[in-house]
């Protein structure tokens, strides 16, 4: 968790039941906040009448220096208020070197297609819980408007698209960890998911997969493990034959690759092959080392600037 690099996730610590007015919310300066000596109450003092908050959990704050605590956040949730703490550790890992090269596909049948073979399956968390959600949101509309009743319909309802959230984020981050740790080397498709969803056909499946989060995920446990994550453009991996290199136009509905070569293989599993391919030519061609941490703005792993400079110091 690095003030001034991608990190992996804002330390979030969630505090006791309390309700923070909008403009109490946000970001606050290092000079304006103070933890207690046991680091399990937060005192702000920058004269937004917050005061002192307990913070619940089992976040291991209490074994960072206070100085090395960079920025604090209080962030809503359906499920209660927390604080983010921003903190300026390394966040290097040595681990060991496999010689493993590896090209992932994206798609909507599986959540990734890898150069090896393998399928991995798409979670579809938002469509397991559509029944769940339509139920919760019919729920609000039964309650009639400015109740309590209403409220609570309101909060069970945003409670429902929270686990989804987490749920999509948690595996991402698994299924990336898992990917940087076992290869030297991984190729994947830089896709523009902005202009993908413009589809109104698959848009709610692209938004439910987390492409573009899962990418983030990679990116973070290549500079964290020494290892190269890199994009390469899509154009033409699924037509392209990894055989021969003949053009074999289909459909997005023809899921087999049939070359006159004589290749035969699942659509996906000759498109990983193809951006792997590719990404070791452009390696080889431009040099390229991977992904590289943004050089404009300092931001954290949910994209998010940093708002306090890295040599700010908490005092205590």
């Amino acid at each position: 968790m690095i003030a001034d690099q991608v990190v992996e996730e804002p330390c979030e610590v969630k505090i006791s039941s309390t309700v923070l007015k909008t403009s109490r919310r946000g970001d606050r300066p290092a000079e304006f906040i103070s933890l207690h000596p046991t680091k399990r109450r937060i005192n702000f003092t920058d004269k937004k009448e917050i005061g002192e908050l307990k913070l619940m959990g089992k976040w291991d704050i209490h074994t960072y220096p206070v100085k090395s605590i960079k920025r604090v956040r209080i962030v809503r949730r359906a499920d209660g208020f927390f604080v983010q703490f921003c903190i300026d550790v390394e966040c290097k890992q040595e681990v060991q070197s496999t010689g493993q090269e590896i090209g992932l596909d994206f798609g909507l049948e599986h959540f990734y297609t890898d150069s090896n073979g393998y399928h991995e399956p798409n979670p579809r968390f938002l469509r397991k819980a559509q029944k769940q959600i339509k139920h919760a949101q019919r729920r609000i509309y039964k309650k009639q408007k400015g109740t309590n009743g209403r409220k609570k319909a309101r909060n069970r309802y945003a409670r429902k698209h929270l686990k989804i959230s987490r749920q999509r984020t948690e595996h991402a981050k698994s299924r990336a960890r898992h990917v940087m740790r076992s290869n030297d080397l991984c190729v994947y498709e830089n896709l523009q998911v902005r202009n993908m969803v413009r589809n109104h056909h698959l848009a709610k499946s692209i938004n439910d997969a987390g492409w573009r989060q899962f990418r983030s995920y990679l990116e973070y446990f290549a500079n964290k493990c020494g290892k190269v994550a890199l994009a390469v453009e899509p154009h033409y991996t699924s037509q392209e034959c990894p055989r021969c290199g003949m053009m074999v136009k289909k459909s997005l509905s023809t899921r087999t690759h049939t070359c006159k070569c004589g290749c035969v293989l699942q659509r996906d599993y000759a498109a990983a092959i193809n951006i792997l391919r590719k990404g070791k030519e452009k390696i080889a061609t431009s040099g390229h080392g991977g992904s590289k941490t943004s050089k404009q703005k300092s931001r954290n792993a949910r994209g998010v600037e940093t708002s306090v400079q890295s040599g700010a110091i908490l005092i205590e």
